[in-house]
């Protein structure tokens, strides 16, 4: 297919909608969650060669940061919005009708990179602190079931007892995680997209893309939904299906951004 032609089934880039999106964005339809994974598709094979040499450029680079001693698993997380946002750019130029291109990868290595940055630290902070809380929470359930141990005159009575301890406290820590890390995962979203395209400080970029991902709970559920079925599909011949889906996700994110996001400002003017 050629990489020059508008491969979208939104409206044609340059059509803007009738008015700019209310704050967090427009509220869709739950059928848009799968128009999300179609318009990936669309934008993958359009240009799927560059496609996959993006997608093992990106994956060699965040596997040699983590290799290094250290700070390597720190500094892959912190760049992974950066070259993030250098995909989205790119997936926006398919879009667009533009040719893609392996150095778009690197597009945000400008004045967007410290912006993006410091989205990649609020986030990690906001899992640092659903961490600690859930080290606290399983210390003080292990502490119960010790003392529960302790107070029992019976040593199987005294195991039983530490173990139900150790059991609730362990769905209790996996409950937290998942109360407080889904809101972290809805902040995420969007915001490398809203700082790169409409130039929204992090913070900013953060809550509109919770307020956005809260507002769209049902297309975003079928989107969750169908992204599940293809992953494990993708991992079935030796985890290869990845080398494809990975790109089509990539685009998908921007196809959910245009979609709630979409705009005159970010339809017309260049990163």
């Amino acid at each position: 297919m050629d990489s020059t032609t508008p491969v979208s089934s939104f409206p044609a880039p340059g059509t803007p909608p009738p008015v700019s999106p209310p704050p967090g964005g427009w509220a869709v339809a739950a059928g848009r969650g799968a128009q999300w994974w179609v318009e990936g598709w669309r934008l993958f094979v359009a240009a799927p060669w560059i496609w996959l040499a993006i997608t093992v450029a990106f994956a060699s680079i965040m596997l040699v940061l983590v290799l290094v001693p250290f700070v390597g698993q720190f500094a892959s997380t912190l760049l992974y919005p950066v070259l993030g946002g250098g995909v989205l750019i790119g997936a926006r130029a398919l879009d667009r009708g533009q040719p893609l291109t392996l150095g778009t990868l690197f597009a945000c290595f400008n004045d967007r990179f410290a912006p993006l940055l410091l989205v990649a630290l609020l986030y990690v902070g906001g899992w640092i602190v659903v961490s600690v809380l859930a080290v606290v929470i399983l210390i003080g359930g292990i502490g119960l079931g010790t003392l529960s141990s302790i107070l029992a005159e019976d040593p199987l009575q005294a195991g039983v007892a530490t173990l139900g301890a150790l059991g609730a406290t362990g769905f209790v820590v996996v409950l937290v995680g998942f109360v407080l890390g889904i809101p972290l995962l809805m902040a995420y979203w969007f915001a490398p997209a809203l700082v790169v395209f409409r130039r929204d400080e992090p913070l900013a970029a953060m809550k509109e893309s919770f307020r956005a991902n809260l507002r769209n709970v049902p297309p975003f559920l079928v989107y969750g939904l169908i992204g599940l079925g293809l992953a494990i599909v993708a991992s079935i011949p030796f985890l290869l299906g990845w080398l494809v889906l990975t790109p089509v996700f990539a685009a998908s994110v921007y196809a959910s951004y245009r979609d709630i996001f979409g705009e005159p400002g970010d339809r017309a003017t260049p990163a």
